[in-house]
């Protein structure tokens, strides 16, 4: 299997690399790689300028305003952002509701928020774990009993990311008790200014307010925001949980963070601030980190390139949301390793996004809340433990 880029994706390279280093302004570059809390405004003005330029949408259908590139292209474009230190674009809005409305909402529901979507006009988020009800998704217990043409709504949601900020969520609710537990949910959308909603935000050990509890009294909501066949939701979920694998293991952004870790290094043996036992074994660390970056690309490379053909491998996304959420954590283990004590004092105000960007050394007040924060990607997007499980099943027949 031949995994080199072609000259044609070489070019294609070079143009998404000289775009984004022209249209991503100083500040927010600044922000991205002193690990800064975006704020809201940050998202949406970035999202708008990727969607002027015809590339918020990349992964939809061409028909909905997709690019129809190749798994190589998409592939180098997330790699480039991340080079870049680009945000990436909203994934509730981009890799989640957008594909399921393109392939299962209705005519209206098309008409009415695909291109809000794609320009964040409206900031959606995603209603799916419950408490008791994360990696056991099926066992949600969130109901929406039906009166007349609504839905009437009452439960819970946790862990919902940006619901502070949201206009719109997607959701799974039990509709039918009386079924197996996977044919009883349905897929719904919901605006959050519907009376009945309390968004109660979950401070997180970084200093960030980005996670929320959402509470559900006698919500009431059209049956038309259903999406698809009412007890068809999981079917739905499963697609959306699925459907975006060609960027899951993170490359990119391993990338730049290993180049970070790269230059810290530079920086702290120019300053001789490392002796010469120091400076070993850093860079013994900073080598094993490479080596195996080196050999998940090569996986990824892979996958992307079975995609083209058609194919793809068994449990290929599992497999590298594993190798690829490890990865990340151990570069954050590292940064914090540099840092030192120094690097235990989280700065006042590093939640609300005032953390002294582009200061000399502000990687170091930084290094804490990027690692603390980052210990969640081995859970969001598919727990460790429950992907190998799916390993050991699709793989190895257990």
């Amino acid at each position: 299997m031949d995994l080199s880029f072609t000259a044609e994706e070489r070019a294609f390279r070079a143009e998404i690399r000289a775009f984004f280093a022209s249209a991503l302004t100083p500040e927010l570059r600044a922000k991205m790689i002193d690990r800064g809390h975006l704020t809201r405004d940050d998202y949406v003005a970035w999202q708008r300028v990727l969607n002027r330029q015809g590339w918020a949408t990349i992964n939809w259908p061409v028909e909905y305003g997709g690019m129809g590139w190749s798994p190589a292209q998409r592939y180098i474009f997330q790699e480039e952002m991340a080079l870049a230190h680009a945000p990436e674009w909203l994934p509730f809005n981009i890799n989640m509701i957008g594909p399921i409305l393109c392939r299962f909402g209705s005519e209206a529901q098309k008409a009415r928020f695909l291109a809000p979507t794609a320009n964040l006009d409206i900031w959606w988020c995603q209603g799916f774990s419950e408490p008791g009800s994360g990696s056991d998704l099926a066992s949600l217990k969130t109901r929406a009993v039906r009166d007349g043409d609504d839905y009437v709504l009452n439960g819970q949601k946790i862990w919902t990311t940006q619901a502070q900020y949201a206009d719109w969520m997607f959701l799974l609710a039990r509709t039918n008790p009386d079924v197996k537990k996977q044919q009883g949910i349905s897929f719904l959308l919901l605006g959050m200014k519907t009376p009945g909603i309390t968004v109660r935000p979950i401070g997180s050990i970084d200093g960030v307010e980005d996670l929320n509890e959402v509470f559900f009294d006698d919500v009431r909501l059209p049956v038309s925001n259903l999406i698809g066949e009412e007890g068809k939701g999981w079917d739905y979920a499963k697609f959306l949980l699925g459907n975006e694998r060609s960027g899951i293991a993170r490359i990119g952004l391993s990338k730049e963070r290993l180049l970070q870790l790269r230059q810290v290094q530079a920086d702290l043996t120019a300053r001789g601030m490392l002796d010469t036992a120091e400076q070993q074994r850093l860079a013994w660390k900073l080598a094993e980190v490479e080596v195996e970056l080196r050999a998940l690309e090569l996986t990824q490379l892979r996958v992307v390139a079975a995609d083209a053909q058609g194919g793809g491998a068994a449990a290929a996304a599992s497999i590298l949301k594993i190798r690829g959420s490890e990865l990340q954590q151990r570069m954050t283990e590292l940064l914090l390793e540099l840092a030192g004590p120094a690097g235990l004092a989280v700065p006042p105000g590093f939640g609300a996004g005032d953390h002294g960007a582009g200061a000399p050394d502000s990687w170091i007040g930084t290094a804490a809340p990027f690692y603390f924060s980052k210990r969640a990607v081995s859970i969001y997007g598919g727990a460790n433990e429950i992907q190998k499980n799916i390993i050991a099943k699709s793989v190895l027949g257990l």
